[in-house]
């Protein structure tokens, strides 16, 4: 971060940071919320995690935003460190490829008719809360009943999250570019239960079923939405905002899925 503010700055180029930030830096103090309205530019330094707090700090502003990859793996902040530098020189410069993404809206809507909304740049996760009990639910696809499920929960994702825990539980991986929602049961009762990709512009309610003592949750790119009951549903759907990453000339996203995936690696040959 040091870095990155010295260069803009002997730039001549205004940089704000958030008053949270205990980092002792020569920028322009704001609250975190108007960070985004006020910035042509964000410089997110971090892993995917940070992404996506960035990608919320974005989301009515429509900033563009950089990732500088400081975490494990890295699909989203895609920036090496070694290349931080010249590669926000080669944005300020017009240099840079921009990449929309998709945004999912989750709807909580109790029986009351209350609503809680959430978005999400990754995933929609409803999952069991007690280890050891399946949770029942049932889904529709703009209307249309698809299927009654039992196991661990299930996760609607973008396709940008379909390289996060969506294919951990055996989802595709889709291409960003691709307006597509993939639709995949976690752990399920009934190994014919797979996993299945629509259009964004369907759709998705998801109800719990009322069986004795099951409780379960709804996440929101990791983050607690509330529990859902019986008596409420869920309503998952593209959402109006998008989400635009900037990338250096030389992103190339297989590249990065053969980096991250160990891609054509002979995983015998092992260094001691």
């Amino acid at each position: 971060m040091r870095a990155v503010t010295e260069h803009l700055t002997k730039a001549g180029i205004k940089v704000l940071a958030s008053r949270r930030m205990k980092l002792d830096l020569a920028v322009t103090r704001m609250d975190e919320a108007n960070l985004c309205e006020s910035a042509d530019l964000v410089i997110a330094i971090g892993g995917d995690g940070t992404m996506l707090h960035a990608s919320r700090l974005a989301r009515e502003s429509g900033t563009p935003i950089l990732g500088i990859n400081r975490g494990r793996l890295g699909f989203l902040a895609d920036v090496t460190p070694d290349e931080m530098i010249a590669s926000v020189e080669q944005v300020l410069n017009g240099n840079y490829t921009r990449d929309t993404r998709m945004l999912l809206e989750a709807r909580l809507i109790g029986d009351d008719g209350r609503e809680s909304i959430a978005y999400a740049l990754n995933d929609v996760v409803l999952k069991r809360r007690e280890t050891g009990r399946m949770v029942d639910f049932s889904t529709r696809v703009d209307g249309a009943f698809v299927n009654t499920h039992s196991g661990d929960g299930l996760i609607v994702a973008t396709p940008t999250g379909s390289t996060a825990y969506s294919l951990s539980c055996g989802g595709p991986i889709i291409s960003p570019q691709l307006d597509a929602v993939v639709v995949v049961p976690v752990c399920p009762h009934t190994l014919t239960d797979r996993p299945l990709v629509i259009p964004a512009r369907q759709s998705i309610e998801v109800e719990l079923l009322e069986r004795d003592g099951t409780t379960a949750s709804i996440t929101v790119d990791g983050r607690p939405m509330g529990r859902i009951r019986p008596i409420d549903r869920l309503q998952i759907s593209a959402a109006e905002q998008r989400i635009t990453l900037v990338h250096p000339p030389s992103y190339d996203f297989f590249e990065i899925l053969r980096s991250k995936l160990f891609w054509g690696r002979d995983s015998r040959k092992r260094q001691h």
